[in-house]
């Protein structure tokens, strides 16, 4: 089984090696990397990933904060290879509407500049390593001013939620119990919203798959091995 990696909201990938390590050779994986440079919203960043999913073989699609809305979309559609769906603090819909009154200055908001310190305080909160902090600020240098604010703004203004109803295979939330960014409302909506849905909930802040690497890939290949061998084959 194919494990398909969407990355957080820097796109890289590079946040998620020591997560990727986990699996050894025992689960083939792509990791997505998005263009750094071009600033794509969610309808783009889609049709990006769809070019780059399997056509003849079974995958499980994995996607990380960011991300989410574009699994939910993608799997709504029902695509003939998908086997599941595995969302990691994420969400359908803007996690935190009050901060929508930030989108009109979007274009002027020094979103480069915000300090590693403040991120890593909201994104890993006790669970911070120096280790972690370097490849936050790497990750974040890396993406050009537009492409983050488009990213920023597309989060602000999404809503899958009524394609959540057209999901069919097996999906796994994987909650973080610290999360300082994505509410537990989140994840009770996208479970309540899919009937085949489960949830684990793993000791972590919302970079769940940089803090807790080795629960969550322990969480993640028993839900693999979970599905029906139909899908598997």
């Amino acid at each position: 089984m194919l494990l398909v990696v969407l990355p957080g909201m820097d796109g890289s990938g590079e946040l998620l090696s020591e997560f990727v390590a986990e699996f050894g050779d025992d689960i083939p994986r792509i990791v997505v990397r998005y263009p750094p440079d071009r600033p794509l919203g969610y309808p783009e960043l889609e049709t990006f990933v769809r070019t780059l999913l399997p056509k003849n073989e079974p995958y499980v699609l994995l996607a990380e904060s960011f991300s989410g809305p574009i699994a939910i979309s993608i799997a709504s559609s029902q695509p003939s290879e998908l086997a599941g769906v595995i969302l990691s603090a994420s969400f359908a819909c803007n996690p935190r509407p009050f901060l929508s009154i930030l989108r009109p200055l979007l274009g002027v908001l020094p979103l480069k500049h915000v300090p590693v310190a403040l991120l890593s305080a909201v994104l890993l909160g006790r669970f911070a390593t120096p280790q972690h902090r370097t490849a936050l600020s790497n990750a974040l240098a890396a993406l050009s001013l537009p492409t983050l604010r488009a990213r920023a703004r597309a989060v602000l203004d999404v809503d899958v939620t009524p394609l959540l109803r057209a999901i069919h295979v097996p999906l796994l939330y994987l909650g973080a119990t610290d999360d300082r960014l994505v509410p537990p409302g989140c994840e009770e909506a996208i479970v309540r919203a899919v009937p085949q849905a489960r949830a684990v909930e793993i000791e972590a802040p919302h970079f769940l798959l940089q803090a807790a690497p080795a629960p969550a890939a322990a969480a993640i290949r028993k839900f693999i091995a979970a599905l029906p061998a139909s899908a598997r084959s």
